[in-house]
């Protein structure tokens, strides 16, 4: 049997490429998929809204896609984005005024606003505990006191 010396670098650089492709931790929201997606039953969403444009989004660097890879593997917990350049009806549609604005949806509502701190702890933090929240009011209703 000939072995072929030149299909081995080529089995090595598929290899590398094949392991690189992975299911994105963030996931871009648009005119076309945000109400369907943000509806997910039992699914909390937590979404940035941005414009290409915004100096304080692009100083954020990739916090949003470290918080996206930290969150995955969190059952019921999606990390979106809109860039509200390219879908404007979606950003009037839940009141974006000012950018970057981050939001929990869960079940197709808004349930919070986050304000704190730009890093990944404290934005997972706050994602977990809106969404247990949430979760736990839509199961005991409104009765439950948060």
């Amino acid at each position: 049997m000939t072995r072929n010396p030149g299909l081995l670098p080529i089995a090595a650089i598929c290899f590398v490429l094949l392991s690189r492709v992975v299911v994105p931790e963030v996931i871009t929201l648009t005119e076309d998929n945000f109400d369907d997606k943000i509806k997910e039953k039992d699914t909390a969403w937590f979404v940035k809204f941005c414009v290409p444009w915004c100096k304080h989004c692009k100083n954020l660097g990739t916090l949003w896609e470290d918080l996206g890879k930290d969150m995955e593997g969190e059952d019921e917990i999606e990390i979106g984005e809109v860039d509200c350049g390219s879908s404007k009806p979606v950003c009037s549609q839940v009141d974006i005024h000012s950018y970057p604005t981050f939001k929990v949806f869960f079940d197709g509502e808004g349930v919070a606003k986050y304000q704190g701190p730009r890093n990944v702890e404290s934005l997972k933090a706050f994602v977990l505990e809106e969404a247990d929240k949430a979760a736990r009011k839509a199961q005991f209703g409104d009765d439950l006191e948060l």
